[in-house]
Parts: C-alpha cells; sequence; structure tokens
C-alpha cells in the first residue's frame, strides 16, 4: 500500500511538473565550494561533533565529515552546515 501511495506520488510530482522533493518529502542538498552545506527536509540530527555531523532523512541517514564543521541554522525542514566539508555519504 505505502509504495502505491509513493508511486501515486511519483506519478503526480511528474505529470504537474512539480518538484519532487516537495511532493515526495526527499532531502534536497545545496553544496557552495567545500564550506556550506544546506540539507532540506532532514529529520533531526543524530550525531553533531566537530569532525562529523550525521542527519536523519527519509531516505536514511547523511553523514558529513570534515573539519571544524558547525551548524549556522537549524530549522523544522532546513539545516546550514559550516566548515571545511570533505565528504559526504548517505547511510541507508
Amino acid at each position: 500500500m505505502k509504495r502505491q501511495i509513493e508511486d501515486v506520488k511519483y506519478n503526480i510530482s511528474k505529470s504537474l511538473e512539480l518538484p519532487m522533493d516537495i511532493i515526495m518529502d526527499l532531502p534536497k542538498l545545496n553544496l557552495v565550494g567545500d564550506g556550506e552545506l544546506t540539507i532540506q527536509n532532514h529529520k533531526g540530527i543524530i550525531e553533531y561533533t566537530e569532525g562529523t555531523i550525521r542527519i536523519n532523512t527519509r531516505i536514511g541517514v547523511f553523514k558529513i565529515t570534515g573539519e571544524s564543521l558547525e551548524i549556522k541554522t537549524i530549522l523544522s525542514e532546513e539545516i546550514t552546515i559550516i566548515g571545511l566539508i570533505k565528504r559526504i555519504e548517505i547511510i541507508s
């Protein structure tokens, strides 16, 4: 049943030319150079250290590693991370 709902959302998104990240609640990442990362549609912070930040999303956990990482802003739907970003992984 859940898969059918996802298929319907996908088809509506395609036919109405709406962004899939909004319709299907998918995370959207915006990386600016190696110094700023914004993640939209997150589900919360799992781990936060200077070298690693793990963010929960609908499709899995995003693991961001680097140096001097900081959370610049955190809103209910969006997180902005600054610092030297070296790697972004998706752990599903």
